[in-house]
C-alpha cells in the first residue's frame, strides 16, 4: 500500500508522530535523517510495524506522499543557538523528490523564521516549485511528552502556522485526522515561537524551584512541604519540582546567533539549572562528611540515569556530569537503572548493580536521580546506608531530600 504520510526523522519527535498516525489508520513511511535515539519501546515499535508502518532508506518514497513532516532533531550548537544540520539535510532530501500539491510541515524545534526562511529556500531551490502556490508549507511545534500516559498526540492540541491561509488549512486537515483539536496561529513565526515560549516557560519555572531548594536547605525549611501547600492555590500558581538538572531533546534557545537577541530570563534559568549537578555533588559530599566519611574512596550508587522516568533515553541527563564530578572527588561510582543495560562515563564503563537492595546496602551513599516506577522507595530507604533523594520521591523522613 502506498504511504499517505512521510515522517522524516525517526527520533524523539518523529516516532511519536508516526505512532499516532498509524494508530489513526494513516499509511505512514518513516525516513531516517541520522542517528536518532527513539522514545518508543521495542514493543511499541513492533506494534507500529504490525499496523503497516514502514521504514525506508530510499528518498524517492518521499515524493509519493500527500503530506511530509520534517521531525529531524536539533541540538545545541557551539554558538549557543541550535544546530539545524539534520533539518537542512531532511529538507534537501525532500526537495529533490517534492511534487506539486504536497503539504510540507516542520515539527522540529527551530528558531523563529526558520520555516519561511532557510527551509523555504531549500525546498524551492531543490524542487523548482513555489511554496504557497505549488505546495503547502507550515510549521507545527512538537508537543511530545515521552512517557506521558495522560497527554497523548490524540488529546494534545496541535498549533498550526502556515505560509498562507491555504497552507494552514491543508496542514490543519492533516492533523485533524490525528488529534482532537487544532489551533491556528497567525503564521509560521508565531507557531515557531510557541515552542520557544513553552520550552523556556518550563526551564524558568524549574530554575525557580531549584533555587528555592538550595535556599530552603540553607534556612532549614522543608521545601517539599512548601510545595505541597502552595499547589493547593487554585489560581496564579503552577507546581514544578526541583531536580538534579534538566535534560531532554527540546532545549532552551539562545536567539543571539539567529536574531541578535537574547531572553535574559532564559539565560538565567540555564545558569541555575546548569549548576544543579554540581550542587547535588556538593550535597552528597557534605552528607558523607556529616556521617564521618570522605568522598574520596566512598562507594556511591546512582539510581536512575536517564533524563526522564521510565524511559531509556539518556539525552542531556544530569547523571553524566554528576558521575564525572563524583569521580573527580575520588568516589567509586556504580549505577542501577532498569532501562539502561550499560552506561559509559568518560569513555569508561560504569559498573552496573544487578541487585538494587544489595547494592544500596553496600554503598556508602545512594543518590536517587530518577524516579522509575519499578523502584520501591520505601524498601530502598530502609536498605540504603545513606540516601540522597533529588526528586522528593521517598516518604517524609526516610531520606535526605534535595
Amino acid at each position: 500500500m502506498p504511504a499517505d504520510l512521510a515522517v522524516i526523522g525517526l527520533g524523539p519527535f518523529g516516532l511519536p508522530l508516526a505512532q499516532a498516525a498509524v494508530a489513526a489508520g494513516i499509511p505512514t513511511v518513516g525516513y531516517r535523517t541520522g542517528p536518532e535515539p527513539g522514545s518508543l519501546s521495542p514493543a511499541e515499535q513492533r506494534r507500529m510495524l504490525a499496523q503497516g508502518f514502514r521504514v525506508t532508506t530510499s528518498a524517492t518514497e518521499l515524493g509519493r506522499v500527500r503530506t511530509a513532516v520534517i521531525c529531524a532533531p536539533t541540538a545545541p550548537a557551539a554558538d549557543g543557538g541550535l544546530d539545524l544540520g539534520q533539518v537542512e539535510s531532511a529538507a534537501r532530501a525532500l526537495a529533490a523528490q517534492l511534487r506539486p500539491h504536497t503539504t510540507v510541515i516542520l515539527e522540529s524545534p527551530v528558531p523563529p523564521g526558520t520555516t519561511e526562511g532557510p527551509l523555504l529556500r531549500l525546498l524551492e531551490s531543490g524542487s523548482g516549485l513555489r511554496a504557497g502556490r505549488d505546495f503547502h508549507l507550515a510549521h507545527c511545534p512538537s508537543r511530545v511528552d515521552p512517557g506521558n500516559r495522560d497527554h497523548t498526540p490524540a488529546n494534545t492540541p496541535k498549533v498550526i502556522g502556515g505560509l498562507t491561509p491555504a497552507c494552514t488549512e491543508s496542514a490543519a486537515a492533516f492533523y485533524g485526522r490525528i488529534t482532537d483539536k487544532v489551533v491556528r496561529a497567525r503564521g509560521p513565526r508565531e507557531a515557531e515561537t510557541v515552542q520557544l515560549l513553552e520550552t523556556n516557560f518550563r526551564h524558568v519555572n524549574i530554575a525557580l524551584v531549584n533555587e528555592m531548594a538550595a535556599l530552603c536547605h540553607d534556612l532549614g525549611i522543608d521545601l517539599w512541604d512548601v510545595l505541597r501547600c502552595a499547589e493547593t492555590k487554585p489560581f496564579g500558581f503552577l507546581a514544578f519540582r526541583p531536580g538534579p538538572g534538566v535534560g531532554g531533546h527540546t532545549v532552551p534557545q539562545d536567539l543571539t546567533a539567529h536574531a541578535g537577541r537574547t531572553l535574559r530570563m532564559a539565560e538565567l534559568a540555564q545558569e541555575v539549572n546548569g549548576r544543579m549537578p554540581r550542587y547535588v555533588v556538593q550535597r552528597a559530599a557534605a552528607l558523607l562528611n556529616e556521617h564521618g566519611k570522605s568522598a574520596r574512596g566512598a562507594r556511591v550508587l546512582l539510581l536512575g540515569v536517564t533524563y526522564k522516568a521510565d524511559l531509556s533515553d539518556l539525552q542531556g541527563s544530569p547523571a553524566q556530569e554528576i558521575a564525572v564530578r563524583l569521580m573527580e572527588l575520588g568516589a567509586s561510582v556504580s549505577y542501577h537503572d532498569p532501562h539502561v543495560p550499560s552506561w559509559n562515563v568518560l569513555d569508561r564503563p560504569v559498573p552496573r548493580a544487578d541487585s538494587l537492595y544489595e547494592a544500596a546496602a553496600d554503598a556508602d551513599l545512594t543518590i536517587l536521580l530518577q524516579q522509575h516506577r519499578t523502584y520501591d522507595l520505601q524498601g530502598l530507604s530502609v536498605k540504603a546506608q545513606l540516601l540522597l533523594d533529588t526528586r522528593g520521591a521517598t516518604p517524609t523522613g526516610a531520606a535526605h531530600r534535595l
